[in-house]
C-alpha cells in the first residue's frame, strides 16, 4: 500500500500521478486540514504532526510514504528517514531543471515561506543558480483558495496575477510550483502566462521516484482501492475532484487524528 500525507487536498495533485503511473496499487491519504496550511507554522511542529502522520499510515498498512507537502519535506523528511525503516519520497525543489533549461536566465518560484527556508531547497539554489536570477514569491492566500476548490474564481486570478506577473516582467522563461496545492490552479496559472514561460510542475518526477522506491507487496483482495483520510472533513467538491482522478473506489473517513 501506498501512503501519502499533504497538509491538505494539495497532495492530490501527486496522487493522480501516482495513480497514473501504478493504477493496480492500494493508495490511503491523509489529509491535514484542520492544520492547512504548513507554510506559516513552526519546523518543530510540522516535524511532530509528520511523525503522527507517518504512524498512522503504516498502521493502515503503508509500505511507503509520499511526504506530498513542499513544506513538510523541507521540515520532516530527514527526521523520518532517521526515525523509520521504509522508503520516504518527498517534494524535489524542482529548482533545478528550471535553472538549467532556463534561456532567458531568470526563473519565478512560487513557494510557501517554510520551503522558501527549507535546507534542500537552499541547498539546490546555491549549487545549481550560478548567475541566474531567481525571484521568489510566497503565495499567500493560494494553498486556502485550493483547500475551497476555488481554481479560477476571478479573486484567484488577481492573487495568481500579482505574484505572476512581476516574474514576467523581469524575464522569468519557468515559473516553479513550490507547493503540491499550485498544481490545481495550473489552468489559471497558464491563461496568465500565456506562451511567455514554462510552468514546472514536480508531481510528475516525484511520482516516478516513488515507482522506482516502491516494492509491491502481495494484497488481500483483488480490486485496489483508495482510503481518504482528513483531521477536518472533505467537502462534497472535494470529494467529486478526487473521484475524477481515480476510478479506484474510493472510501472517506472525516474528524480523523
Amino acid at each position: 500500500m501506498i501512503g501519502i500525507f499533504d497538509s491538505g487536498i494539495g497532495g492530490l495533485s501527486v496522487f493522480k500521478e501516482l495513480v497514473r503511473l501504478m493504477p493496480g496499487e492500494d493508495y490511503v491519504y491523509f489529509s491535514d486540514s484542520r492544520n492547512c496550511p504548513y507554510g506559516p507554522k513552526e519546523a518543530e511542529f510540522i516535524k511532530a504532526r509528520s511523525r503522527q502522520l507517518t504512524d498512522f499510515l503504516i498502521d493502515k498498512g503503508a509500505d511507503i510514504v509520499v511526504v506530498a507537502c513542499n513544506t513538510a519535506t523541507a521540515a520532516a523528511i530527514k527526521d523520518l528517514r532517521e526515525r523509520y525503516d521504509l522508503p520516504f519520497v518527498g517534494m524535489e525543489p524542482a529548482i533545478k531543471p528550471a535553472i538549467l533549461h532556463s534561456q532567458s536566465g531568470v526563473v519565478g518560484v512560487l513557494a510557501t515561506a517554510g520551503t522558501l527556508k527549507g535546507p534542500l531547497y537552499l541547498k539546490t539554489l546555491a549549487t545549481f543558480k550560478g548567475d541566474v536570477k531567481v525571484i521568489e514569491r510566497i503565495g499567500e492566500g493560494l494553498v486556502e483558495a485550493v483547500e475551497r476548490a476555488d481554481f479560477d474564481s476571478p479573486e484567484v486570478e488577481s492573487l495568481l496575477r500579482s505574484y505572476i506577473e512581476p516574474m514576467l516582467a523581469e524575464g522569468a522563461d519557468h515559473i516553479v510550483l513550490g507547493c503540491t496545492h499550485y498544481p490545481f490552479l495550473e489552468d489559471t496559472i497558464k491563461k496568465i502566462v500565456e506562451d511567455r514561460a514554462k510552468i514546472v510542475n514536480p508531481a510528475p518526477a516525484v511520482a516516478r521516484q516513488a515507482k522506482r522506491l516502491y516494492t509491491a507487496k502481495a494484497r488481500q483482495d483483488d480490486t485496489p482501492h483508495c482510503e481518504f483520510y482528513s483531521s477536518a472533513a472533505f467537502t462534497d467538491p472535494v470529494k467529486d475532484i478526487i473521484r475524477t482522478l481515480t476510478t479506484l473506489t474510493c472510501e472517506f473517513y472525516d474528524n480523523t487524528l
